[in-house]
């Protein structure tokens, strides 16, 4: 019992509150996280989406980086040559002269040679203009779904992603570049472009004749890629290999299409994951302040039978930990929801991937935002007075 100074009694014989009060902790969470369960929901809630913004934007990133590296591959070539000043994910539209194209086909150890043009078309969208034959050679073959390669200069094949996000057939019509295009073919996603054309007629749509924007070889020998990208480098850029044209095998170019390697991609990821944080550390704030005020009486009533400010902070930090953990496991499965959207709605723009690696670094951010948002609320629980508690209205 408590005295009206606030002191504690202890009856000889008789086991204190505290020690019955001790092992039912988790019981007590546990009622009073069912007997509030809307601010419960709502806090599992908030943590569930924190969670999935950082594993959802984690995803895209990983998925779009990986998905043009898969297209990257799927050309066949060996090495990849970009004009000066270029960064690992993006293209000018045609800054190169096309007549390169004819004098790195030459040289001894090339097999094939094809440039390529790029012209954007708004978002991550681009319509590629390629000489078909030669890149269909070099590709090891296009494998068509429906219809065939381009025969006008109208035409335009795509694969089967964009036709899924666009619903295109074969002979449908679609305007790119101020231009109507039909689509002759639909194409086995993987290689290129969404979108691919002549390159002829794009040059020349776009003002751009006898000028690309890369050109991709493939060797006689494999092996000797990299020294002959050594080889390159003083052909094209001559006293100072390592400045002007960019030169690469394939395969190290795939390897900088990573996160880690995207200086403005990761930063982008630090700052949502840092605006999600602050999501969930106001939210869970707000749910254990109010809970606190709620439960003045029942923090009261513990504190007179024996409860400490150690038992009262573990009870609202196990609370806290539970809620989090519950958002995290609400926020992986939420993920997959938005992975089915993407594929579903926009296959073509969106490429979102599960990154394993993230799940226990997102619940850990959860947790860590969870209780420093409890902070405030349990120090204040462990500041009320017994006796004033108990006559809280």
């Amino acid at each position: 019992m408590v005295t009206r100074t606030g002191k504690r009694l202890e009856v000889p014989g008789v086991p204190s509150c505290s020690a019955i009060l001790k092992p039912l902790v988790n019981q007590l969470i546990f009622a009073n996280l069912a007997h509030r369960p809307l601010r419960t929901l709502l806090s599992v809630l908030a943590i569930g989406v924190e969670v999935t913004m950082i594993l959802t934007l984690v995803g895209v990133s990983y998925g779009t980086l990986d998905a043009s590296a898969r297209r990257a591959r799927g050309i066949g070539a060996d090495i990849f040559v970009r004009p000066p000043g270029t960064s690992a994910i993006s293209l000018s539209s045609a800054p190169m002269p096309e007549k390169l194209t004819a004098r790195l086909g030459a040289l001894p150890g090339v097999a094939l040679a094809t440039g390529t043009m790029v012209q954007p078309i708004g978002g991550f969208d681009t319509l590629q203009g390629v000489d078909f034959p030669t890149m269909n050679k070099m590709a090891g073959g296009f494998h068509f779904l429906s219809g065939g390669p381009m025969q006008g200069d109208d035409d335009v094949i795509v694969d089967e992603y964009y036709a899924r996000q666009k619903h295109l057939q074969v002979g449908d019509h679609l305007k790119l570049v101020n231009h109507d295009w039909r689509v002759s073919g639909i194409y086995e996603s993987g290689k290129l472009s969404h979108i691919l054309t002549r390159m002829d007629v794009l040059q020349r749509l776009t003002g751009n004749e006898g000028h690309i924007s890369a050109i991709y070889l493939k060797l006689d020998d494999p092996a000797r890629a990299d020294a002959f990208v050594n080889q390159l480098k003083q052909f094209l850029n001559p006293g100072d290999p390592d400045h002007g044209y960019q030169i690469m095998t394939v395969a190290d170019f795939v390897s900088q299409l990573s996160v880690n390697n995207v200086a403005m991609l990761k930063d982008f990821i630090y700052v949502v994951i840092g605006i999600a944080s602050i999501v969930g550390f106001i939210v869970v704030f707000m749910a254990m302040y109010t809970a606190v005020l709620e439960r003045t009486r029942e923090i009261g009533i513990l504190k007179a039978c024996g409860a400490g400010g150690a038992y009262i902070l573990n009870m609202l930090f196990r609370e806290t930990i539970l809620l989090a953990i519950f958002g995290t496991l609400f926020g992986i499965a939420l993920t997959y929801g938005t992975q089915w959207l993407m594929e579903h709605a926009v296959p073509a723009s969106l490429v979102q991937e599960t990154v394993y690696a993230w799940w226990p670094r997102a619940g850990a951010i959860a947790i860590v935002g969870a209780l420093l948002g409890t902070v405030v609320p349990a120090v204040r629980a462990v500041r009320q007075d017994a006796t004033e508690a108990l006559s809280y209205e």
